[in-house]
Parts: structure tokens; C-alpha cells; sequence
């Protein structure tokens, strides 16, 4: 089967009948799977190979490479191809995970092997997850772009539902071993997929040749990025939105839970909130295909979600936060779906995994960091104030969307 595609008749056919187009979310969805495994793995050998706080420092220590080098990544991506690149990001990953995989099977070898696996999927994180976002816009039609974004988001939560209990499964069965093993055969699964999957040049700006040095070419991106009347804003709005949502919903919800005595099953019921309505946002996306005034729904989800956020925290009862989630869920998937589309297709596609990187590096990169401000703030002031505060920090993202001319009459391709 040939790997690159001029023909039209293919790129016009709805995503969710496009054999490319499945073949191209099989291979996500089980990468995303294999991911989910290998996260169970490295945390149950991390702890049964050192101390809690040597685990908790080794599950970080991917974070590092991957925020460091998510820009270098996006450039990678646009020089030599997201298929290509994700390719090889998947082989890489799968050849890591078998090999410790195979190491703990015959010995018991300590942390540094496990830090070095960290490490490494850490470095190809920073390099896979632009190539991953640049690569819809070159296996389906512009048109279909919104749509390929519901079938993402409903394919990561099919992975993240399905990983962790085969993760579990895979613990209990063999112990660190046989799940590492499990994982590795996950992502491998997704190499043939990405192979058969067709590619399509497509125009492009003509500024956007490779230059002659990586370096250049990152500028060069960053300069089209910053230039860019729906972009910059798009990008500003991503942040806010991410640093107002991470922070209080990862750490604060915890902390809110165990003040409120909903205990863990009342937070799990909370959490399965958030997952519902995030997943009948892509839902709706897959079945409808295109949302009109994206910019406009995309501004005004941040707002409306920004008020729920500040809301959680005041909520009576279990089953009233079990509702408040279930809204979040829904205007933050929405507006993350609108905005990820609106990045495919405002983006020229020679730039579309520096655009992927930076949009990223916005919300891997950055907002972890709003995690531990949080914690402290929360442990200050109390859960309400860290609420409100982020509410409105995720309120300017909306702002932002709805004041810049530009961005709020965007619009995406039929």
C-alpha cells in the first residue's frame, strides 16, 4: 500500500468511515493504551524498588525532557514528517519497555534502570506528542478535522478506561515483568497501523521551507506563531485555560474531597463526572462533525466552565459536585476540541508541529507547575478562594477568545 496520497476522492469521505482515518485512530488509541500500562508498570516497580518519595521522584522524572525538548520536538515533526516521526517515536518506546520488560524478568536491577526508561520515554514524549498532532491534517480533509478530534478524544478515554485495569490485570498476573511486557506490546501494535496509513502533501506557505539549521527553523516557527491573528491569542487562551483548570482540579479536588468526607469513592464519582462529560463532547463532535462559530463556542465554553470551577468548590453535596463536574467536563472538552481544531486548520501545515509543540508546552509543560502553587495556596487560604482564583485565571482564557476579533469569528472549514 503506498504510504502518500494525491487523490482527493479519500480525503473527502467522512473521518468516521475513512478506513485511513481508523487505521490511524487504532494506532492511537493503542499507543494511548500502552501508555496507560506502562504508567501502572513504572509506579509499581518504583515502589517496590525504592523508598515513596524515590517512587514519586522517579514517576517526575519524564517530565523534565519532555518539557524541555517539546519545542526541538515540533521542529523534528515539520522537517521530517509526523508520520514518520511517530513512527519511529512508537518503535523507540516499544524496543525501551520490552527491554526492561526482559531485565526485571531475569533480575532485580533497582531504580537506575527504570530512571533511564523514565528518561527515555520523557525525551520521545517531547518529540511523538507534536508529531501526533500535526499528523490528522495530512490523512483526512480540512472539513473533517473537528470530527477527527471527537474520535481522538473518544479513543484516549477508550485507552485510559481500558490501560489502567490492564495494567492492574498485568501486575497481578506476572508482576512489573509481564505489565512493562503487556505495554510494549500495546504501542507495537501500533506500528504496522501507522504504516498502512496514507499521507497527502499539502500546499504551504512558501516561507516555510526548512532552513538550513534546526535552530532557524524553530525561530522561524516561533515568529509564524507570534504573527499569526488566530494563533498568538489561540495559544494565550490554551494557557489561561489550562493553568486555571489543572491546578485546582488535580491537586484541589483531593484536598477538597477529604475536607468535604465524600472519601475516595465519593472523589471517584466526581472524577467519572469529569470523564462523562468530556467523552459526550467527542461524542458529539464524531456524530455531528463540524460546530459553527468555533472561536465564538470556544470562548464562551472557557467562561461558562471558568464559573463551574469556582463553583465545585461550594458545592453541598456529593451528588451536586457529581453535576458540577459533569458541566465541567463538557465546556472544557468542548472548548479543548474546538481549540485543537481551530489549531489544525488556522495553521499552515509546514508549521503544524512547531504550532502542536508550543500548544502543548502550554499545557504538559506549564501547567504542572501550577500543581504544587496550588497545594500551597489551598493549604493557606482554604479550598474556596484557590478555586475562585483559578476560575478566573481559566475565565481570562475565555476572555482573551471572546475580546480578539480575529479568534472569536474563526471559523472551521465545512
Amino acid at each position: 500500500m503506498s504510504a502518500t496520497s494525491t487523490g482527493q476522492g479519500a480525503v473527502e469521505r467522512p473521518a468516521h468511515r475513512d478506513p485511513n482515518v481508523l487505521r490511524w485512530l487504532g494506532a492511537y488509541a493503542s499507543s494511548m493504551a500502552g501508555d496507560g500500562v506502562y504508567y501502572i508498570a513504572l509506579s509499581w516497580a518504583a515502589v517496590q524498588a525504592g523508598t515513596p518519595s524515590q517512587a514519586g521522584l522517579l514517576m517526575s522524572v519524564s517530565a523534565l525532557p519532555r518539557a524541555v525538548l517539546m519545542l526541538g520536538g515540533g521542529v523534528i515533526a515539520d522537517r521530517f514528517g509526523p508520520r514518520r516521526v511517530v513512527i519511529g517515536s512508537d518503535v523507540v518506546r516499544c524496543a525501551a519497555v520490552l527491554a526492561v520488560a526482559g531485565l526485571l524478568f531475569l533480575t532485580s536491577p533497582g531504580l537506575w534502570p527504570l530512571a533511564a526508561l523514565a528518561l527515555v520515554f520523557g525525551t520521545v514524549d517531547a518529540v511523538f506528542v507534536p508529531a501526533v498532532g500535526a499528523l490528522p491534517a495530512r490523512i483526512t480533509g480540512k472539513g473533517q478535522l473537528a470530527r477527527v478530534q471527537g474520535m481522538r478524544g473518544l479513543a484516549y478515554r477508550f485507552a485510559v478506561v481500558v490501560g489502567a485495569p490492564l495494567g492492574g490485570l498485568g501486575v497481578a498476573v506476572g508482576g512489573a515483568a509481564a505489565a512493562f511486557g503487556l505495554a510494549g506490546l500495546l504501542i507495537a501494535v501500533s506500528v504496522p497501523l501507522l504504516i498502512a496509513v496514507r499521507v497527502r502533501e499539502l500546499p504551504q506557505d512558501d516561507t516555510a521551507a526548512p532552513t538550513t539549521t534546526a535552530w532557524r527553523d524553530l525561530v522561524v516557527g516561533l515568529r509564524y506563531i507570534r504573527r499569526h491573528r488566530v494563533l498568538a491569542p489561540l495559544m494565550l487562551a490554551i494557557a489561561l485555560g489550562d493553568l486555571g483548570f489543572v491546578g485546582p482540579l488535580n491537586v484541589g479536588l483531593t484536598l477538597l474531597a477529604d475536607e468535604r468526607g465524600w472519601g475516595a469513592a465519593g472523589m471517584g464519582w466526581v472524577l467519572a463526572g469529569f470523564g462523562v462529560g468530556a467523552g459526550a463532547v467527542s461524542l458529539l463532535l464524531t456524530v455531528r462533525g463540524r460546530l459553527p462559530h468555533a472561536g465564538q463556542v470556544a470562548g464562551h465554553a472557557l467562561l461558562a466552565g471558568s464559573v463551574a470551577i469556582g463553583a465545585l468548590a461550594y458545592v453541598p453535596s456529593v451528588l451536586a459536585a457529581v453535576g458540577t463536574a459533569l458541566l465541567i467536563g463538557l465546556l472544557a472538552g468542548l472548548s479543548g476540541a474546538l481549540c485543537n481544531a481551530l489549531l489544525q486548520t488556522q495553521g499552515d501545515p509546514a508549521f503544524l508541529g512547531r504550532v502542536t509543540a508550543v500548544a502543548s508546552l502550554a499545557s504538559l509543560g506549564l501547567t504542572p507547575l501550577s500543581m504544587p502553587v496550588s497545594a500551597a495556596a489551598i493549604g493557606a487560604w482554604g479550598t474556596g478562594p484557590v478555586f475562585v482564583v483559578s476560575a478566573v485565571v481559566c475565565g481570562l482564557g475565555g476572555v482573551v477568545a471572546l475580546c480578539v476579533r480575529d479568534l472569536r469569528r474563526a471559523e472551521l472549514p465545512r
